[in-house]
């Protein structure tokens, strides 16, 4: 495949020319850079991506209670339980 040019926009956009999409396979890509190269990458689940920024499972459940309990708290200075 020929090297593809593209320009990066002002606010740091580039578009990734479509042969070069379907050979990723995923629409969240991840950059990786070694020895003075950049390399996109696919992220091929968005979990694995983020799991580096968490220290262990939380339930969905549990942290809608917390945060309904930050804005009732916010809204009335008071806790609700």
């Amino acid at each position: 495949m020929p090297i593809k040019a593209v320009k990066i926009t002002s606010k740091g956009q580039v578009t990734i020319p479509k042969e070069i999409r379907d050979l990723l396979e995923s629409n969240i890509i991840e950059f990786e850079m070694a020895g003075g190269n950049i390399m996109l990458k696919p992220v091929k689940s968005i979990g694995g991506s983020l799991s580096g920024y968490t220290k262990k499972y939380v339930p969905l459940k549990a942290v809608r209670e917390v945060v309904w309990e930050r804005v009732a708290h916010d809204r009335t200075g008071q806790k609700t339980a």
